[in-house]
């Protein structure tokens, strides 16, 4: 198996990785929003925002 991040055989103490540095960029990745699941229907986006907004009108 190989490193996702730079091609490198993997380390078992960062598996999928290489090394931490490796492990460390990814995350960085999911962190700043590269990484995103694309949605086949952008209307799914404006009714969970829909939704969020109902609840937060809601009294506690």
């Amino acid at each position: 198996m190989t490193c996702p991040i730079c091609a490198k055989d993997t380390d078992p103490r960062y598996r999928p990785f290489c090394s931490r540095r490796c492990a460390d960029l990814d995350l960085g990745k999911w962190l700043t929003g590269s990484y995103a699941i694309p949605a086949d229907e952008p209307e799914d986006v404006d009714e969970a925002e829909a939704e969020i907004e109902r609840s937060q009108m809601k009294p506690h």
